[in-house]
């Protein structure tokens, strides 16, 4: 079983996933259009607009389309879980040029490296990588090994997704 989400757009897909692109996540590597191939069309507006798309990139997957009923995106968000800080950085960056931080890349008890964004398409990106030791950054996993539990999920030890 694999797990891949799919992203609704009312008609701005092709140039979100042209963005998405652009960011470093991956490639386009599949892209079906409304009305094309007399695939039938359900709504003349949407003919020409993204029926069905793959987008792949190392460790990244997942669809997107176009859709005259999309609602607006809320309620869930994409995790990028990144091994080198200065890719968090670039990586968060791009995704927040002229979209919204929610919040800022910091210290947070499950990383050393953790920020969210919504992008400029209104899709939500929670960021998260390894820190610096000293200078105010931590190594997430550092927070709370030894035996000492997580302050978020006192059930939990080492949640890092990172191997040791």
């Amino acid at each position: 079983m694999r797990l891949a989400n799919c992203l609704f757009f009312a008609t701005g897909c092709e140039a979100a996933l042209a963005f998405y692109a652009g960011c470093g996540l991956g490639v386009v590597a599949e892209l079906r259009r409304h009305g094309e191939d007399g695939r039938p069309l359900a709504n003349e507006a949407m003919r020409g607009k993204v029926l069905h798309a793959r987008f792949e990139g190392p460790g990244v997957v997942f669809f997107a389309s176009d859709n005259d009923d999309a609602e607006p995106m809320r309620g869930s968000a994409h995790l990028l879980m990144v091994r080198e800080r200065e890719r968090t950085e670039r990586l968060f960056a791009a995704l927040a040029e002229g979209g919204r931080v929610t919040t800022p890349l910091g210290v947070q008890p499950w990383s050393g490296c953790y920020g969210k964004v919504t992008d400029r398409f209104g899709v939500q990106w929670m960021v998260t990588g390894r820190g610096r030791a000293g200078g105010g950054w931590a190594e997430g996993r550092d927070l709370w090994r030894h035996g000492r539990a997580c302050p978020v999920h006192p059930r939990e030890r080492d949640i890092s997704p990172y191997p040791a």
